[in-house]
């Protein structure tokens, strides 16, 4: 997107998510800058990007999560723009404010809308919700969304037979100001309940129900009316979406070693003509797993024209993985992804 001012672009993220949009960023012709901290110097988001700056140690908060670290990371590897991955940087008004006072563009809603809104800062899991990209239009390739979650965290999302309304207040979100991304949780009495910025995890069900790139989306907002306005077309009828996130089971804090491919990092898995199947990993055979962070290993989305026909795609991607050094929680999503493409109901958690 060097024709609407944007040349480099800090990616302030790791793991899939971080590999997923360093991998965009190339594609939008952008030359992407990784962030990393001491212990993953050699992580696959440093391996994929064109250029990286060391943070800190290895604790999140004294380098992954740091803003005057995030900023001055950005000041010197000459980013003009700012894109903040996980939520918790998305939604963190202090970044958002450090990112502009520096004079740089801050790819997410303003400081002062998150403040408003709470920025939540975490992956909503509530069993219902919904995506969109906020324009000063309003919303726009609003995507319904179900969850499947354990321990807290969502594990399989994806596009529900019966979406149900919209909060009243989710069409106000353009009206106070969000532009962007924005993933939101329904409680079960209908209200907002988590709102969240950035690449969520069920970010991708987005992207495979209506064929967009959600990094584009959100570089078009950051950008301003100029861009957002004139974003791509939407499906001209949206398609049913699944998306799995595979991870690691070993316990919190402790390390291990990735021997075995996962889906994403190596061929892309074979689909179905007529199935849109991606699969993301963070990591490489011979990579380290580090026990100071997320255990997220990879994503795998598919879409189609029913949610079975997704499932099963995502799950045939996930069947048969080759040893991978860590114990994950394979079996366990499959049997989720299995029972969707099988068209039966998930028990409620």
């Amino acid at each position: 997107m060097p024709q609407l001012g944007i040349e480099t672009v800090l990616v302030a993220g790791r793991g899939p998510a971080g590999c997923a949009t360093v991998s965009a960023c190339q594609r939008l012709g952008l030359k992407a800058v990784a962030v990393h901290s001491e212990t993953e110097r050699s992580a696959r988001h440093v391996r994929l990007a064109d250029d990286a700056v060391l943070l800190g140690p290895a604790p999140a908060v004294e380098s992954y999560l740091a803003v005057d670290r995030i900023v001055e990371a950005a000041r010197r590897s000459g980013a003009d723009t700012v894109l903040p991955v996980p939520p918790a940087l998305a939604g963190n008004a202090r970044l958002a404010s450090a990112v502009i006072a520096a004079g740089l563009r801050w790819a997410g809603p303003a400081p002062e809308v998150l403040e408003r809104l709470g920025g939540d800062g975490v992956e909503p899991a509530s069993e219902r919700g919904f995506l969109a990209w906020v324009t000063a239009e309003g919303l726009r390739f609003t995507t319904p969304v179900a969850r499947d979650r354990a321990a807290g965290i969502a594990r399989v999302s994806w596009t529900p037979a019966a979406p149900g309304d919209l909060p009243p207040a989710a069409h106000r979100l353009a009206d106070i100001g969000w532009r962007g991304l924005v993933t939101v949780g329904i409680s079960p009495d209908g209200e907002l309940a988590e709102v969240a910025a950035g690449f969520s995890l069920d970010m991708a069900v987005l992207e495979r129900s209506h064929g967009v790139d959600a990094v584009e989306l959100a570089l078009r907002s950051a950008v301003g009316p100029r861009a957002s306005g004139t974003g791509p077309a939407a499906r001209a009828d949206a398609r049913a979406a699944v998306v799995v996130q595979l991870r690691a089971t070993l316990p919190p804090g402790t390390a291990g070693r990735i021997s075995g491919r996962l889906p994403g990092s190596g061929r892309r898995p074979g689909a179905e003509a007529g199935i849109d199947l991606v699969a993301v990993s963070g990591y490489d055979p011979g990579d380290r797993l580090d026990g100071w962070y997320d255990a997220l290993l990879a994503t795998v989305s598919a879409g189609g024209p029913d949610v079975a026909t997704a499932a099963d795609a995502a799950r045939l991607a996930l069947t048969g993985l080759p040893a991978t050094g860590v114990p994950h929680d394979g079996s366990e999503v499959c049997a989720v992804v299995g029972r969707l493409a099988e068209g039966r109901s998930l028990p409620q958690t």
